[in-house]
């Protein structure tokens, strides 16, 4: 998963923008929980994106190429 499209599925699900710094943009939602992004990133890390999930407090649920 690129950094685009779990930009999209943040801003989709209720997080804003709150600060760039650099280019680490850091998300945040109404519940309290702050997801931080690295953009541009053309593949994300598993380690990382599971982690990512982790902070959205999303489910992972891995595909065949163990990203979701």
């Amino acid at each position: 998963m690129d950094s685009k499209e779990l930009i999209r599925r943040l801003k989709d699900n209720g997080f804003t923008l709150l600060r760039v710094n650099g280019s680490h943009h850091v998300f945040g939602h109404a519940n309290g929980r702050r997801v931080v992004v690295k953009d541009p990133c053309k593949d994300i890390p598993t380690g990382t994106l599971r982690n990512m999930f982790r902070q959205a407090a999303w489910p992972w649920l891995p595909r065949e190429g163990g990203k979701p």
